[in-house]
Protein backbone atom coordinates (compact mmCIF):
# COMPACT_ATOMS: atom_id res chain seq x y z
CA UNK A 1 0.00 0.00 0.00
CA UNK A 2 1.07 3.60 -0.47
CA UNK A 3 -0.09 7.08 -1.44
CA UNK A 4 0.01 8.91 -4.76
CA UNK A 5 3.72 9.66 -4.29
CA UNK A 6 4.31 5.97 -5.01
CA UNK A 7 3.20 6.63 -8.58
CA UNK A 8 5.22 9.80 -9.06
CA UNK A 9 8.40 8.27 -7.61
CA UNK A 10 8.10 4.90 -9.37
CA UNK A 11 11.20 3.48 -11.03
CA UNK A 12 11.29 3.62 -14.82
CA UNK A 13 11.92 1.08 -16.10
CA UNK A 14 11.08 -1.34 -13.29
CA UNK A 15 13.44 -4.11 -12.31
CA UNK A 16 11.88 -7.38 -13.53
CA UNK A 17 10.24 -9.36 -10.71
CA UNK A 18 11.31 -6.74 -8.11
CA UNK A 19 7.80 -5.32 -7.57
CA UNK A 20 6.03 -8.66 -7.32
CA UNK A 21 6.37 -11.94 -9.10
CA UNK A 22 2.81 -11.99 -10.41
CA UNK A 23 -0.62 -10.50 -9.80
CA UNK A 24 -2.05 -11.72 -6.46
CA UNK A 25 -3.57 -15.03 -7.54
CA UNK A 26 -3.46 -16.41 -3.99
CA UNK A 27 -5.14 -13.43 -2.27
CA UNK A 28 -8.63 -14.68 -1.34
CA UNK A 29 -10.66 -11.74 -2.68
CA UNK A 30 -8.65 -11.48 -5.87
CA UNK A 31 -8.86 -15.22 -6.46
CA UNK A 32 -12.67 -15.12 -6.11
CA UNK A 33 -12.91 -12.34 -8.69
CA UNK A 34 -10.46 -14.13 -10.98
CA UNK A 35 -12.50 -17.34 -10.73
CA UNK A 36 -15.39 -15.55 -12.41
CA UNK A 37 -13.04 -14.62 -15.26
CA UNK A 38 -11.86 -18.24 -15.58
CA UNK A 39 -15.45 -19.43 -15.94
CA UNK A 40 -16.62 -16.66 -18.28
CA UNK A 41 -17.62 -17.61 -21.80
CA UNK A 42 -17.29 -14.00 -23.00
CA UNK A 43 -13.51 -14.05 -23.47
CA UNK A 44 -10.34 -16.17 -23.31
CA UNK A 45 -8.40 -13.83 -21.03
CA UNK A 46 -8.11 -16.10 -17.99
CA UNK A 47 -9.09 -19.53 -19.32
CA UNK A 48 -10.19 -20.57 -22.76
CA UNK A 49 -13.83 -20.92 -23.65
CA UNK A 50 -15.43 -24.33 -23.51
CA UNK A 51 -15.34 -25.07 -27.24
CA UNK A 52 -11.55 -24.74 -27.39
CA UNK A 53 -11.02 -26.63 -24.13
CA UNK A 54 -13.10 -29.54 -25.40
CA UNK A 55 -11.02 -29.70 -28.61
CA UNK A 56 -7.79 -29.64 -26.63
CA UNK A 57 -8.97 -32.33 -24.23
CA UNK A 58 -9.82 -34.58 -27.18
CA UNK A 59 -6.34 -33.90 -28.63
CA UNK A 60 -4.60 -34.71 -25.34
CA UNK A 61 -6.69 -37.86 -24.87
CA UNK A 62 -6.10 -39.18 -28.40
CA UNK A 63 -2.72 -37.77 -29.47
CA UNK A 64 -0.74 -37.88 -26.23
CA UNK A 65 -2.48 -40.53 -24.13
CA UNK A 66 -3.57 -42.89 -26.89
CA UNK A 67 -7.12 -42.95 -25.50
CA UNK A 68 -5.74 -45.11 -22.67
CA UNK A 69 -6.31 -44.56 -18.96
CA UNK A 70 -3.25 -42.64 -17.75
CA UNK A 71 -1.86 -40.62 -14.84
CA UNK A 72 -1.76 -36.87 -15.55
CA UNK A 73 -0.12 -33.99 -13.66
CA UNK A 74 -1.83 -30.66 -14.41
CA UNK A 75 0.41 -27.79 -13.24
CA UNK A 76 -1.43 -24.50 -12.90
CA UNK A 77 -4.73 -26.35 -13.17
CA UNK A 78 -6.94 -23.36 -12.35
CA UNK A 79 -10.55 -24.32 -11.58
CA UNK A 80 -10.13 -27.82 -13.01
CA UNK A 81 -11.35 -27.13 -16.54
CA UNK A 82 -8.89 -29.65 -17.97
CA UNK A 83 -8.34 -31.93 -14.99
CA UNK A 84 -12.04 -32.60 -14.50
CA UNK A 85 -12.62 -33.41 -18.16
CA UNK A 86 -9.60 -35.72 -18.25
CA UNK A 87 -10.92 -37.49 -15.15
CA UNK A 88 -14.27 -38.01 -16.88
CA UNK A 89 -12.37 -39.80 -19.66
CA UNK A 90 -10.90 -42.22 -17.14
CA UNK A 91 -7.56 -40.59 -16.36
CA UNK A 92 -6.16 -40.23 -12.84
CA UNK A 93 -5.30 -36.54 -12.45
CA UNK A 94 -3.37 -34.47 -9.93
CA UNK A 95 -3.91 -30.71 -10.24
CA UNK A 96 -1.91 -27.97 -8.51
CA UNK A 97 -2.77 -24.27 -8.55
CA UNK A 98 -1.91 -21.12 -6.60
CA UNK A 99 -5.49 -19.80 -6.36
CA UNK A 100 -7.59 -20.85 -3.34
CA UNK A 101 -10.89 -20.01 -5.08
CA UNK A 102 -9.96 -22.02 -8.18
CA UNK A 103 -8.98 -25.07 -6.15
CA UNK A 104 -12.15 -24.80 -4.06
CA UNK A 105 -14.26 -24.66 -7.21
CA UNK A 106 -12.40 -27.60 -8.75
CA UNK A 107 -12.87 -29.72 -5.63
CA UNK A 108 -16.56 -28.87 -5.38
CA UNK A 109 -17.12 -29.80 -9.01
CA UNK A 110 -15.21 -33.07 -8.61
CA UNK A 111 -17.25 -33.98 -5.52
CA UNK A 112 -20.51 -33.08 -7.24
CA UNK A 113 -19.68 -35.20 -10.29
CA UNK A 114 -18.15 -38.09 -8.36
CA UNK A 115 -14.67 -37.57 -9.82
CA UNK A 116 -11.54 -38.61 -7.97
CA UNK A 117 -9.13 -35.78 -8.77
CA UNK A 118 -6.24 -34.93 -6.44
CA UNK A 119 -6.32 -31.13 -6.21
CA UNK A 120 -3.83 -29.17 -4.11
CA UNK A 121 -3.46 -25.46 -3.60
CA UNK A 122 0.19 -24.51 -3.81
CA UNK A 123 3.01 -22.78 -5.63
CA UNK A 124 4.35 -25.15 -8.29
CA UNK A 125 7.85 -23.95 -7.47
CA UNK A 126 7.51 -25.53 -4.02
CA UNK A 127 4.67 -28.07 -3.96
CA UNK A 128 5.60 -31.75 -4.30
CA UNK A 129 4.48 -33.15 -7.64
CA UNK A 130 4.56 -36.88 -6.90
CA UNK A 131 5.83 -39.35 -9.46
CA UNK A 132 4.90 -42.06 -11.92
CA UNK A 133 2.90 -39.80 -14.25
CA UNK A 134 2.37 -40.50 -17.93
CA UNK A 135 1.86 -36.83 -18.80
CA UNK A 136 2.71 -33.51 -17.17
CA UNK A 137 1.18 -30.35 -18.60
CA UNK A 138 1.73 -26.62 -18.08
CA UNK A 139 -0.35 -24.72 -20.62
CA UNK A 140 -1.70 -21.29 -21.58
CA UNK A 141 1.53 -19.33 -21.16
CA UNK A 142 2.13 -20.01 -17.48
CA UNK A 143 5.80 -20.99 -17.88
CA UNK A 144 6.82 -17.45 -18.85
CA UNK A 145 5.82 -15.83 -15.57
CA UNK A 146 8.76 -17.51 -13.86
CA UNK A 147 12.42 -16.52 -13.95
CA UNK A 148 14.69 -18.69 -16.09
CA UNK A 149 16.05 -20.43 -12.98
CA UNK A 150 12.57 -21.14 -11.60
CA UNK A 151 11.32 -22.33 -15.00
CA UNK A 152 14.25 -24.71 -15.30
CA UNK A 153 13.62 -26.03 -11.79
CA UNK A 154 9.90 -26.56 -12.45
CA UNK A 155 10.63 -28.41 -15.69
CA UNK A 156 13.30 -30.51 -13.99
CA UNK A 157 10.85 -31.52 -11.27
CA UNK A 158 8.23 -32.28 -13.92
CA UNK A 159 10.74 -34.57 -15.65
CA UNK A 160 11.38 -36.35 -12.35
CA UNK A 161 7.61 -36.78 -11.83
CA UNK A 162 7.22 -38.70 -15.11
CA UNK A 163 7.92 -42.36 -15.56
CA UNK A 164 10.50 -43.27 -18.25
CA UNK A 165 8.96 -42.48 -21.62
CA UNK A 166 6.45 -40.08 -20.07
CA UNK A 167 5.52 -36.90 -21.90
CA UNK A 168 5.44 -33.21 -21.16
CA UNK A 169 3.07 -30.72 -22.80
CA UNK A 170 3.87 -27.04 -22.37
CA UNK A 171 2.30 -24.06 -24.11
CA UNK A 172 4.45 -20.98 -23.56
CA UNK A 173 4.30 -17.56 -25.18
CA UNK A 174 6.07 -16.82 -28.40
CA UNK A 175 8.93 -14.35 -28.11
CA UNK A 176 7.11 -11.71 -30.16
CA UNK A 177 4.03 -11.82 -27.93
CA UNK A 178 6.05 -10.78 -24.87
CA UNK A 179 8.28 -8.38 -26.81
CA UNK A 180 5.08 -6.54 -27.79
CA UNK A 181 5.05 -5.02 -24.31
CA UNK A 182 7.70 -2.68 -25.73
CA UNK A 183 5.04 -0.92 -27.79
CA UNK A 184 2.09 -0.98 -25.37
CA UNK A 185 0.95 2.54 -24.50
CA UNK A 186 0.13 3.46 -20.89
CA UNK A 187 -3.60 3.40 -20.14
CA UNK A 188 -6.04 4.03 -17.33
CA UNK A 189 -9.65 3.27 -16.51
CA UNK A 190 -12.14 3.84 -13.70
CA UNK A 191 -14.65 1.26 -12.51
CA UNK A 192 -17.14 0.66 -9.72
CA UNK A 193 -15.62 -2.79 -9.12
CA UNK A 194 -13.25 -5.05 -10.98
CA UNK A 195 -10.56 -7.66 -10.83
CA UNK A 196 -8.37 -5.76 -8.36
CA UNK A 197 -11.07 -4.52 -5.98
CA UNK A 198 -14.76 -4.74 -5.14
CA UNK A 199 -14.72 -1.01 -4.35
CA UNK A 200 -14.75 1.93 -6.81
CA UNK A 201 -11.20 2.47 -8.06
CA UNK A 202 -8.95 3.75 -10.82
CA UNK A 203 -6.35 1.57 -12.51
CA UNK A 204 -3.19 2.92 -14.17
CA UNK A 205 -1.23 0.50 -16.37
CA UNK A 206 2.12 0.61 -18.13
CA UNK A 207 4.38 -1.92 -19.84
CA UNK A 208 8.12 -2.21 -20.38
CA UNK A 209 10.54 -4.35 -22.38
CA UNK A 210 14.05 -5.23 -21.14
CA UNK A 211 15.96 -5.94 -24.35
CA UNK A 212 19.09 -7.25 -22.64
CA UNK A 213 17.24 -9.85 -20.59
CA UNK A 214 14.28 -10.46 -22.94
CA UNK A 215 11.78 -9.72 -20.18
CA UNK A 216 8.50 -7.84 -20.49
CA UNK A 217 7.06 -6.23 -17.34
CA UNK A 218 3.51 -4.97 -16.83
CA UNK A 219 2.68 -2.73 -13.89
CA UNK A 220 -0.67 -1.74 -12.36
CA UNK A 221 -1.40 1.03 -9.84
CA UNK A 222 -4.83 0.62 -8.25
CA UNK A 223 -6.17 3.78 -6.58
CA UNK A 224 -9.11 3.48 -4.18
CA UNK A 225 -11.49 6.32 -5.13
CA UNK A 226 -12.62 6.91 -1.53
CA UNK A 227 -9.33 6.73 0.38
CA UNK A 228 -6.75 7.48 -2.36
CA UNK A 229 -4.85 4.43 -1.09
CA UNK A 230 -2.60 2.97 -3.80
CA UNK A 231 -1.80 -0.68 -4.42
CA UNK A 232 0.95 -1.63 -6.85
CA UNK A 233 1.02 -4.91 -8.74
CA UNK A 234 3.42 -6.09 -11.41
CA UNK A 235 4.22 -9.16 -13.39
CA UNK A 236 7.27 -9.99 -15.46
CA UNK A 237 7.37 -12.47 -18.32
CA UNK A 238 10.51 -14.13 -19.64
CA UNK A 239 10.63 -14.42 -23.43
CA UNK A 240 12.39 -17.28 -25.22
CA UNK A 241 13.10 -18.06 -28.82
CA UNK A 242 12.15 -21.45 -30.20
CA UNK A 243 15.78 -22.56 -29.88
CA UNK A 244 15.87 -21.37 -26.27
CA UNK A 245 12.73 -23.35 -25.40
CA UNK A 246 14.29 -26.50 -26.81
CA UNK A 247 17.55 -25.85 -24.92
CA UNK A 248 15.61 -25.19 -21.69
CA UNK A 249 13.69 -28.46 -22.01
CA UNK A 250 16.83 -30.42 -22.79
CA UNK A 251 18.62 -28.86 -19.80
CA UNK A 252 15.68 -29.99 -17.61
CA UNK A 253 16.14 -33.61 -18.73
CA UNK A 254 13.79 -33.87 -21.70
CA UNK A 255 14.48 -35.14 -25.19
CA UNK A 256 12.58 -35.54 -28.45
CA UNK A 257 11.30 -31.98 -28.17
CA UNK A 258 8.65 -31.32 -30.82
CA UNK A 259 6.75 -28.14 -31.63
CA UNK A 260 3.13 -29.29 -31.98
CA UNK A 261 1.54 -27.11 -34.63
CA UNK A 262 -1.55 -29.35 -34.56
CA UNK A 263 -2.42 -28.27 -31.00
CA UNK A 264 -6.00 -26.90 -31.24
CA UNK A 265 -6.25 -23.17 -30.60
CA UNK A 266 -7.88 -20.12 -32.10
CA UNK A 267 -5.95 -18.11 -34.69
CA UNK A 268 -5.36 -15.35 -32.15
CA UNK A 269 -3.97 -17.80 -29.60
CA UNK A 270 -1.73 -19.46 -32.19
CA UNK A 271 -0.19 -16.04 -32.86
CA UNK A 272 0.69 -15.72 -29.16
CA UNK A 273 1.41 -19.25 -27.91
CA UNK A 274 3.18 -22.38 -29.11
CA UNK A 275 2.81 -25.94 -27.83
CA UNK A 276 5.79 -28.21 -27.28
CA UNK A 277 5.82 -31.92 -26.55
CA UNK A 278 8.85 -33.60 -24.98
CA UNK A 279 9.76 -36.96 -23.45
CA UNK A 280 11.91 -38.22 -20.62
Amino acid sequence: MGDLDAIVSRSIPPEPWAEGEKIPWNEPGFSERMLAEHLSQLHDAASRRTETIEAQIAWIHDELLGATSSRVLDLGCGPGLYAGRLARLGHAVRGIDFSPASIRHAREEAERDGLEVDYEQGDIRETAFGDGFDLAMLIYGELNVFTRDDALAILGRAAAALHPGGRLLIEPHQYSAIEARRDAAPRWYATESGLFSDRPHIVLEESFWDEARSVGTHRWFVIDSETDAVERHADAMQAYTDEEYIALLEAAGFSEVTRRLDWPATDEQQDMLTAYEARV
